[in-house]
């Protein structure tokens, strides 16, 4: 009897020692996080920041790894979840005007369409979407183009950040490789 519950002892801590999860291993694309008005985090632990940001994106920085990026792994003319991994998140906390288009308050994801000359930047209402293998341009909210710039520099990892525009608002400015797009939000 005792060498029985011994061996069953035994066997469930195995079982439940293999069943254990084992931590993953650092992405290839890490997730970060950028804010308007620029640096607002630190602007709200020094207590300057009087209300809310106006907008976030968090999003996935693929690099560039010697790889063509647009016109090779990102597709001309095909929809691109513009980052990695998981849809890029794209959040307001007032109203704004996007590319000339009208944004709620609220939590969304940012596709693009990328060209040559122009990206078709869409913001859609499906918060909880993987990539872009179940978008659906039903649930878009706006779409607007941009023109993209090419820069002297090589940019390694996706980077989305702000900057404060000539006239007030902001742009949001996306660049990897030699590519750079601003989409201009006003309030």
């Amino acid at each position: 009897m005792k060498y029985t519950l011994t061996i069953a002892l035994f066997l469930c801590c195995s079982i439940f020692a293999a069943a254990q999860q084992k931590p993953t291993e650092l992405d290839k694309s890490p997730l970060d996080v950028s804010y308007y008005p620029v640096n607002y985090p630190l602007l709200k632990m020094n207590g300057k920041a009087k209300d809310q940001p106006v907008a976030r994106v968090i999003y996935s920085r693929p690099l560039k790894s010697n790889r063509t990026i647009f016109g090779g792994i990102v597709k001309y003319g095909e929809l691109w979840r513009l980052g990695a991994n998981e849809s890029t998140e794209f959040e307001v906390f007032k109203n704004i005007k996007m590319g000339g288009k009208t944004v709620g308050k609220g939590r969304y994801t940012l596709y693009c369409i990328p060209n040559e000359t122009k990206w078709t930047i869409i913001v859609n209402k499906d918060n909880f979407s993987w990539g872009s293998f179940s978008y659906n341009s039903k649930k878009d909210l706006v779409r607007f183009d941009v023109p993209i710039s090419k820069t002297t520099e090589v940019t390694e990892a996706l980077t989305i950040y702000f900057e404060d525009a000539t006239g007030g608002g902001a742009n949001m400015v996306i660049m990897w490789d030699n590519v750079k797009a601003s989409i201009p939000i006003n309030l």
